[in-house]
């Protein structure tokens, strides 16, 4: 049944994660969260992988959780209170943004990141990207190295690609 559905769909299972993946910028546990949030918009990237010195995913941060670094937690939870907050004293939270750190801010201990193999396939790609409800991915060795990142807007022109003709 599975192998009627690839076919009929256009998967393509020959099209691998290595294939579609990009070199990320990456940030470290000790950089500031202001840079986080620069990374990612200067990239245009849907969310961030953090690297540990050895360039092992420690954790992978979709673009809504990387906004969430900047918001004080005590706010996270109520909407009452952040409208209470006038404009500039809101400003006043985003300089803060500039002396936490990304480590300050990720749960303890972190969740796993969201990474597949340089041999994963399309469908594995989709499966984990939609498991784990994120819009990248790292792409690791046999020694847990980052190698690679795939984005959704990669995966999906890819599906686009490999898939049915209209």
């Amino acid at each position: 049944m599975m192998m009627t559905i690839l076919a009929r769909t256009g998967w393509n299972d020959a099209m691998q994660a290595h294939e579609i993946a990009v070199t990320p910028p990456t940030i470290r546990i000790d950089d500031p969260v202001s840079k986080a949030v620069q990374v990612m918009v200067v990239n245009r990237l849907p969310g961030l992988i953090v690297v540990d010195a050895d360039d092992r995913p420690i954790a992978v941060i979709p673009g809504t959780q990387v906004l969430r670094l900047a918001i004080p937690e005590s706010y996270m939870d109520d909407l009452a209170l952040v409208r209470t907050v006038d404009e500039v004293h809101a400003d006043l939270f985003w300089r803060r943004s500039a002396t936490l750190t990304v480590g300050d801010c990720l749960p303890s201990p972190p969740a796993k990141p969201a990474t597949v193999r340089p041999d994963a396939t399309l469908l594995e790609l989709a499966a984990v990207m939609a498991n784990k409800r994120s819009p990248v991915l790292a792409v690791v060795d046999r020694g847990g190295r980052l190698v690679g990142a795939v984005t959704l807007e990669r995966l999906l022109a890819s599906l686009a690609v490999a898939g049915p003709g209209d």
